[in-house]
């Protein structure tokens, strides 16, 4: 205690060193906590997109994560039903539940057979119920609400797809989606007018129009295309849509090609009458925290239960590649701004404490010549770079996390890529390993550089210490 006393003592002998050391700490601490609390947003926010359109675990077919894609009939999953309900069922798995939901993925052709226009399509067939249960999830406390899915409520042809997929089959000004000049010039010609466009073969038309006989008519001015797709047989299957509305999907690559419908159409145009299948069944849980354990419960309960199926359960980060590697990316920024700030720290409390030691050479002197040992010398100025460190660190992260409430409560925002504008968060407060990693790393820093000056002042020479002017 008489350390502490002394080594506080001496802080205060020189405010204006003491503050300006203090502050330059403060001012780091300012950098590190503000830029992982933003950063950790980010990542939230990432986790919290995939969650609600992807759910934290998928069931699939063994094997379908990698090859799936290009056959995802041979993937499908029979019974699925009896999947779900043992999920539903199970006493671990059924306090961490929110939904588990089938989803069919396919590959075809989207066309808009009236205008001659046609492209490659990944169409989704989805349960819009568990969906919209889905888009509920908000673990983090986003402070943004999602609309529910726009097929809520519509017949079984009803359709959505991206706003790229909608440019390209000439419906922008149907669906109001703008940036369309090409598109558009063809759209203001009179319906039914021949406009340029790829041929379709004789027989995918006769089978387009055989089914528009049997498909439901087209509600009010909503526009219509076909689906081709190959069913699990082999043969092509067309469905004709009607499509409700464009969705921007994010990324320009799947917004144009992506086609969302019901489950039951999709179920139909891959395996006709025949017992449909799913390529994946859709869980979702209450906390991210409960993935691992979810995700073993899981594993057993379809090892057990299921023994003749091949199936596995994969996770969300695995599932999306992108969300490890902005992870990844975040770190490493993360580590350059740390490492940056301790290294000024570094010199600058070294530089205060080097300055300590020249001033106080005759004191050094004379606490040794009255038989303080070389330690307590050592002991006296690691103490008081302890302290600065300390003070720095506190008072570092309480400005800091008012700073972020001002911040988070300011009405800032900002745009990620490929979502509309978002209020700007910065999490500091509750983030506890973000908070005790920066105090302890900058009283770390702080120790550190005290060392070389208290080693310097303990080796001094007690005569020409004493002589010292």
């Amino acid at each position: 205690m008489n350390t502490f006393a002394l080594a506080l003592r001496n802080l205060l002998r020189n405010r204006r060193r003491s503050i300006t050391t203090i502050l330059a700490m403060i001012v780091g601490a300012h950098a590190v906590l503000l830029f992982g609390g933003y950063s950790r947003n980010i990542t939230y926010g990432l986790q919290t997109d995939y969650v609600k359109y992807g759910g934290h675990l998928q069931i699939q077919r063994e094997g379908y994560y990698l090859y799936g894609s290009g056959n995802p009939a041979a993937y499908g999953i029979a019974g699925y039903d009896k999947i779900i309900h043992a999920i539903q069922a199970d006493p671990v798995l059924a306090p961490m539940l929110v939904v588990a939901t089938p989803t069919l993925q396919l590959q075809g052709i989207a066309g808009n057979f009236a205008r001659g226009v046609s492209r490659t399509a990944i169409a989704q067939g989805v349960v819009v119920e568990d969906q919209n249960r889905m888009r509920d999830w908000n673990d983090y406390a986003f402070p943004v609400v999602v609309a529910p899915m726009a097929l809520t409520g519509t017949q079984n042809d009803a359709a959505i797809v991206g706003t790229g997929l909608a440019r390209v089959l000439s419906l922008c000004s149907q669906l109001g989606v703008s940036d369309c000049d090409g598109a558009s010039d063809a759209q203001g010609k009179a319906d039914g007018a021949e406009v340029d466009g790829p041929a379709l073969p004789a027989d995918v038309s006769a089978l387009a129009q055989a089914t528009h006989g049997a498909a439901p008519a087209a509600t009010g001015s909503r526009p219509g295309i076909e689906l081709l797709a190959a069913t699990a047989r082999g043969a092509p299957n067309v469905a004709a849509l009607q499509v409700v509305k464009a969705e921007q999907q994010g990324i320009k690559e799947f917004d144009d090609v992506y086609v969302g419908l019901h489950l039951a159409q999709a179920q139909r145009l891959v395996y006709g009458n025949e017992s449909p299948h799913v390529t994946a069944i859709v869980v979702q849980l209450k906390h991210t925290a409960q993935l691992e354990a979810a995700k073993a419960r899981l594993d057993a309960l379809l090892a057990d239960q299921f023994k003749g199926e091949k199936m596995e359960v994969v996770d969300f980060v695995t599932l999306n590649p992108f969300y490890g590697q902005a992870l990844a990316m975040f770190a490493t920024l993360f580590g350059f701004v740390a490492l940056l700030i301790a290294a000024i720290v570094l010199f600058t409390v070294g530089n205060t404490m080097s300055m300590a030691v020249i001033e106080r050479t005759v004191e050094i002197g004379t606490l040794r010549a009255l038989g303080l040992c070389r330690g307590g010398i050592r002991k006296m100025f690691v103490c008081e770079g302890l302290m600065l460190g300390l003070l720095g660190a506190v008072l570092g992260v309480a400005s800091a996390a008012a700073l972020a409430g001002l911040i988070n409560h300011s009405g800032m925002t900002w745009t990620p890529p490929g979502r509309s504008p978002v209020p700007l968060i910065i999490r500091v407060w509750g983030e506890s390993d973000l908070i005790v990693g920066t105090v302890v790393g900058l009283l770390l820093v702080a120790v550190l550089s005290a060392v070389l000056p208290a080693r310097r002042a303990a080796r001094m020479n007690v005569a020409d210490a004493l002589r010292h002017t």
